[in-house]
């Protein structure tokens, strides 16, 4: 698909939690090879949307297409498939497995060999085995890990999870890379490496949909920003028509601060 045709949509997306709206009547588009940003004040239905999407949650109303094709309410595991991968807010890897064991599991999202040849160990399965492991460690060798591919996860630095996280998701050999807040609790010097990391893999043609707090990493990466408050989109633009939007500063600061 050429670059800028649309990739991914959300059309009215509507997400209820018994009285609550999270998320209201959102449209998302996004384009083939950009990098959108998501973000809005603590509570405003970012994540929520993020767990409609991959399936996590089924949507109240509206509807999710990849490619023009509709993937609405599909098990995260199919939606993973298909080729949208994420990471989550709340970091979420095997803290008793090595670090190669981790990005490991991601991979094994395409694994389509009978369970049997598995277990047996034919011939097929461990050249597939061997493929998914050199690939494995070329992910960690992508995000900055390669020297960690044996350390145990929990032993790892917060930074350094955070990093393992998205080469996993990269294990999946996504078309579109959903990232949650991947530079929520990281000092000055770590996000800006989580940055380069990030332009690193949108050099090579990724499709990246990031929800962030961080201003500064979200100006400088994103060709795009929609933002949201209480679960419906306020403003949507390019950074610098973002940066001086009123509603978007209200949203933020109160009422006063536009």
């Amino acid at each position: 698909m050429s670059e800028g045709a649309i990739v991914f949509e959300a059309r009215g997306v509507t997400k209820r939690f018994a009285g609550l709206t999270a998320v209201n009547g959102l449209d998302v588009a996004l384009r083939a090879r950009e990098v959108l940003g998501l973000i809005g004040p603590n509570g405003s239905g970012k994540t929520t949307f993020f767990n409609v999407v991959n399936g996590v949650y089924p949507v109240s109303a509206g509807e999710v297409r990849h490619r023009g094709e509709p993937i609405t309410d599909w098990a995260a595991h199919r939606v993973a498939a298909r080729g949208i991968a994420r990471t989550f807010q709340n970091t979420r890897v095997f803290a008793n497995a090595s670090a190669l064991e981790n990005v490991l599991v991601g991979s094994h999202i395409h694994a389509e060999l009978p369970l049997l040849q598995v277990i047996v160990g034919t011939r097929e399965a461990r050249r597939r085995e061997e493929a998914a492991r050199t690939a494995a460690l070329a992910h960690l060798e992508t995000v900055g890990l390669a020297g960690r591919a044996d350390e145990i996860a929990r032993n790892m630095p917060y930074g350094a999870i955070k990093r393992l996280e998205i080469a996993r998701a990269l294990s999946m050999n996504p078309e579109i890379l959903m990232l949650d807040e991947p530079a929520a609790g990281l000092n000055p010097r770590e996000a800006v490496a989580l940055m380069e990391l990030v332009q690193s893999l949108h050099a090579r043609g990724m499709t990246i949909l990031i929800i962030e707090h961080n201003m500064r990493v979200v100006m400088g990466l994103c060709q795009r920003i929609i933002v949201i408050d209480a679960g419906t989109k306020i403003a949507e633009g390019p950074p610098d028509a973002i940066r001086n939007d009123p509603r978007v500063r209200e949203a933020y600061l109160g009422k006063g601060a536009a």
